[in-house]
């Protein structure tokens, strides 16, 4: 069993780690978990995360959660891929200092948009 991504797209975060995936060619099954249909409270998927959120990273004998957590993994685990993971200590900051960016500012502003578009 390879690596599965259990996502929910129209989650921002989600969407994070999904395009990070795919634009670097990292293989992955997609688990697609529909929040909207409560797919994540389910027994099933407390398997893969207790507290019920996605996304959700199941290696062979790993599992992560918190996409903040997931794309650093990601960029470490396959540093040999073009990811962009910068060779100095200062570089790797500025990297991590978007990752930490996107996260909180990006989901706020995605959010909104979401709720009064959808």
């Amino acid at each position: 069993m390879g690596l599965e991504l259990y996502l929910d797209l129209l989650s921002q975060h989600c969407r994070a780690v999904y395009i990070f995936a795919k634009k670097n060619g990292i293989p992955f099954e997609l688990r697609s978990v529909d929040l909207r249909k409560g797919q994540h409270l389910s027994d099933v998927f407390a398997q893969v995360n207790l507290q019920q959120k996605v996304p959700a990273l199941k290696g062979r004998d790993f599992i992560l959660t918190e996409s903040m957590a997931i794309l650093l993994y990601l960029a470490h685990k396959y540093r040999s891929l073009t990811v962009g993971t910068p060779r100095t200590t200062q570089a790797c900051a500025r990297v991590d200092e978007y990752l930490a960016w996107q996260h909180t500012t990006l989901q706020r502003n995605c959010l909104w948009v979401l709720w009064h578009k959808g």
